[in-house]
């Protein structure tokens, strides 16, 4: 009889198109497996990734339990818990889908006979290089390179049944706590359906509407975008599978060059993992950071969380994350230049804001943002191109989005501006000159 194969699942909740479950499969009874590791060497998730997961794992549960299984849910050091698995179950392998986050080597090497798959990628991350066999740093030969390489393969199907391995008991997924509570803030997220189906059918909504992708993904008043980004995050359907479901259509072609900016996100991720919570270029950490740990600065912080700069795009952008855990993306690039070069707040302070709060928040698309944004990155905006939140705003005819997320625009009950557009943009221009002296 084969011995038992364990799957863990990580941020790959998924069944369709799951390498690490097929190989499973293959070689004997499956025994499918959650870790929710709470150590130090892992960022814990954010309150909205927490509701997301919660919903996420109770589908891929019933998804599992349709074909005859279930998810084992275990908390704990991965590296403890996993190793002691295998000999209560006298399972012969665990197979899981390579992550580039860098915690997970760390976790990996003290697991044995752990067998690890590619599916988290377009293109198995660390394979493009550039003719000199060094790592991409700029996204634009990065895509050609990814376009020289081909269209990624063919998902494959979810499987239609699972010889099931025995398992011990687990624990309870309501017992983990990841819903939040007194109170519940996640009313607005209503919207969303996390799982597998849920991602499926976000792809058919957008492959109904991907033609108005192109001219109209910037005007955060018209649903034109996918809104894939979490189920994407958490692995409810694969990088390929959207792909494949753009690729052959008209006009598909602005989109998955997005959706390579993920890829990308992830290689500079692995070549740069301390990129996560440093500027890349060093001289960026000279910059005149105003502190907000008390006094004003903690003031203009809070006033841009909550979404009370006086700039209504930016403020209708800040409202939007907090009800919906999501923000539309030129939205999301005015909001974070707005923070680092209109109130001189270092990136980073946005960046944990963004990770608590956005639902697809995630350690390479989010640092690779704020990073692009401050003009620290390895391929980032200039340090001069600073966003004008009022031109914005009137070239991309925000009007029904502002009416929505900020209704007292226009009265007297509106605040003023924190600070003068212009003046902030000398500061800002000043500051990041002096790097270059």
């Amino acid at each position: 009889m084969a011995a038992p194969q364990i799957v863990w699942f990580r941020q790959d909740l998924r069944l369709r198109d799951q390498a690490a479950l097929r190989a499973a499969a293959a070689a004997g009874p499956v025994l499918p497996l959650f870790v929710l590791d709470e150590r130090r060497i892992v960022r814990a998730p954010g309150g909205a990734s927490r509701w997301w997961l919660h919903h996420s794992l109770s589908a891929l549960d019933a998804d599992l339990r349709a074909l005859g299984g279930r998810l084992l849910l275990l908390r704990g050091s991965a590296a403890d818990l996993i190793p002691k698995l295998m000999v209560e179950t006298g399972a012969g392998a665990i197979h899981a889908i390579r992550h580039a986050e860098p915690w997970w080597p760390l976790i990996e090497r003290d697991i044995p006979r752990l067998q690890l798959h590619d599916g988290n990628s377009l293109v198995p991350t660390g394979l493009l290089r550039t003719k000199a066999g060094d790592p991409f740093r700029v996204f634009t030969p990065f895509w050609r390179a990814m376009q020289a390489w081909g269209d990624p393969p063919r998902s494959v199907p979810a499987p239609t049944r699972l010889e099931s391995a025995p398992m011990p008991e687990g624990e309870r997924l309501r017992d983990w706590g990841l819903l939040p509570t007194a109170p519940d803030w996640s009313g607005g997220f209503s919207d969303w359906q996390p799982g597998e189906a849920g991602a499926q059918a976000r792809l058919a909504d957008f492959m109904d509407k991907s033609g108005r992708y192109g001219a109209r993904r910037d005007h955060p008043d018209d649903d034109a975008t996918s809104r894939l980004s979490p189920h994407l995050h958490f692995g409810e359907i694969s990088a390929a599978d959207a792909w494949h479901g753009v690729a052959d259509l008209p006009h598909g072609e602005p989109w998955l060059r997005q959706l390579a900016w993920r890829d990308f996100g992830l290689e500079m991720l692995v070549q740069f993992p301390k990129s996560a919570s440093r500027p890349h270029r060093a001289e960026f950490d000279r910059l005149p950071w105003i502190d907000v740990r008390d006094g004003d600065g903690r003031t203009l912080l809070t006033a841009w969380q909550q979404g009370k700069t006086g700039y209504p795009l930016v403020d209708a952008g800040m409202r939007e994350l907090w009800a919906t855990g999501w923000m539309h993306n030129r939205v999301r690039m005015v909001a974070a230049s707005f923070l680092v070069k209109h109130l001189m707040i270092d990136w980073r302070e946005g960046e944990r804001w963004f990770w608590d709060t956005l639902l697809d928040a995630d350690l390479a698309n989010n640092a690779m943002g704020w990073q692009w944004v401050t003009g620290s990155g390895v391929d980032s905006a200039p340090y001069y191109r600073i966003f004008s939140p009022q031109g914005q705003a009137e070239k991309f005819d925000t009007r029904a989005y502002l009416q929505r997320w900020v209704p007292e625009f226009g009265s007297a009950g509106y605040p003023p501006p924190l600070v003068d557009h212009r003046w902030a943009r000398e500061r800002a221009l000043a500051a990041f000159t002096g790097l270059k002296g």
